[in-house]
């Protein structure tokens, strides 16, 4: 006996490669720019000073300290005192001594507050100080 053929043509089932490298793409750079959002949440929301030579420069191992208007201290978002700050800092440097500091102050904190905090980062051996800053608006 003999078998009739279809005269429609067998196709075999194949994986497309192409559409799933895409998804794997926009997947990739969707989570990259969640991660680089998420770096700029380290410290207390403050409103710092201007200044013309600003520049983003946060990075992953940059320890910040904050100081607010009322002049208390804070690492990320906890509130230390200044001794427990010596602590964090003498930690932070036997992990890396070359970690550089920021130093986040409001517009409004007094400068007595801000030079209490840099005294103690200079006294813990601390080479890289910055102030972190908004920047100015451009004028017309």
């Amino acid at each position: 006996m003999r078998l009739l053929s279809s005269p429609v043509p067998q196709r075999k089932a194949r994986i497309e490669i192409i559409p799933l490298i895409d998804v794997m793409f926009f997947l990739l750079a969707a989570f990259m720019l969640v991660s680089l959002s998420m770096q700029k949440m380290q410290t207390k929301k403050m409103q710092l000073a201007t200044a013309v030579s600003s520049g983003e420069d946060f990075k992953a191992d940059i320890f910040n300290i904050g100081v607010d208007t009322a002049g208390a201290i804070s690492v990320g978002k906890t509130n230390v005192t200044l001794e427990k700050l010596d602590a964090m800092l003498a930690a932070a440097l036997k992990r890396n001594t070359n970690s550089p500091v920021f130093v986040t102050a409001d517009k409004e904190a007094l400068h007595g507050s801000v030079n209490k905090v840099l005294a103690r980062v200079r006294s813990a051996g601390v080479q890289r100080v910055a102030f972190a800053v908004a920047a100015a608006k451009k004028q017309p």
